[in-house]
């Protein structure tokens, strides 16, 4: 399993039936992306979560982000923030050349956050969209352009789209009580957490607390596990790494190597839903610092 966002479209985009109408909401979701002229001419038959044969006419071009529903999803409107595995053919518009597709293998997929600005144009096209849908998504160079970054071409880019899970935006179990010593956390509005670290030396061992016990299905050693997380580094309270800040959510690999000891213990055997709050000093880290993680657990893709 790898994050959308981690594979490459093509140097030149990335160097760097109805949507919701804009300010309607529908299920409490409102997106600025509906359909139109460019994107309903794109045509991708096939079975749902298997590659189509896409078809449009060239050269299909649009100034903004438009976006056609072709095949109808029954599940929850997506928001803001939440994890999805997705399957995706991606083409340039001017000539319809494929740029990028997934692997659309059985049990497959690549893990993308919805408003996620690695990938622009997929992050506010699929707002308001469906589980179970199939999208086609037309989008101008600088709509597809990475981070605000200048466009290196000036082709217009198609996506076709298949949404085959959604997870939560965040961890929402029951908030569980405090435990005495540990750093404190306050969770922002969209869950962003924002940790206070004691005015006293880093624990020796490794400590933690459950934040929000959730109702899911237990992490096992060696699960992949889709979450969200803040890492702090104790000493000088700097951020060492934030998937809220980057706008994405992670997959921790509990049977690979790039997963430290410590944070591995902290999530086996917790429940989706739940936030973990761990303490990991250097012998069971990987930088030679005492890190603190607050770890929103959302699911598994094993």
């Amino acid at each position: 399993m790898r994050r959308f966002t981690a594979l490459v479209v093509a140097a030149s985009v990335l160097a760097a039936l109805t949507a919701c109408v804009p300010g309607e909401a529908a299920n409490g979701c409102e997106s600025t992306v509906t359909s139109g002229s460019a994107s309903a001419t794109v045509d991708a038959p096939g079975d749902f979560g298997a590659a189509p044969e896409v078809r449009f006419p060239t050269p299909l071009i649009t100034t903004t982000i438009e976006r056609t529903e072709l095949i109808a999803g029954e599940g929850e409107r997506l928001q803001f923030g939440q994890p999805v595995i997705l399957e995706a053919t991606i083409l340039n518009g001017t000539d319809a050349a494929v740029l990028q597709q997934t692997a659309y293998a059985p049990e497959g997929g690549s893990l993308f956050t919805i408003g996620d600005s690695g990938l622009p144009a997929l992050g506010t096209g699929l707002e308001c969209t469906t589980e179970g849908s199939r999208v086609a998504i037309v989008a101008s160079a600088e709509d597809s352009a990475a981070n605000d970054s200048p466009p290196a071409t000036s082709d217009s880019i198609v996506y076709v789209v298949d949404v085959v899970r959604a997870f939560p935006a965040r961890a929402a179990g029951t908030a569980q009580l405090a435990v005495a010593g540990m750093p404190s956390v306050v969770t922002a509005p969209d869950g962003t957490p924002g940790i206070t670290i004691p005015s006293e030396p880093a624990p020796d061992e490794a400590r933690e607390s459950l934040l929000r016990l959730g109702a899911g299905d237990e992490i096992r050693a060696g699960d992949q596990v889709v979450a969200k997380l803040t890492a702090v580094d104790w000493d000088d309270e700097s951020v060492v790494q934030s998937t809220w800040t980057t706008g994405s959510a992670a997959i921790v690999d509990l049977a690979g190597d790039s997963v430290s000891d410590g944070l591995k213990d902290a999530v086996t055997g917790k429940t989706i839903g739940s936030q973990v709050l761990a303490i990991i000093p250097p012998e069971a880290g990987t930088d030679g610092a005492t890190l603190i993680y607050v770890v929103d657990i959302l699911g598994t893709v094993n």
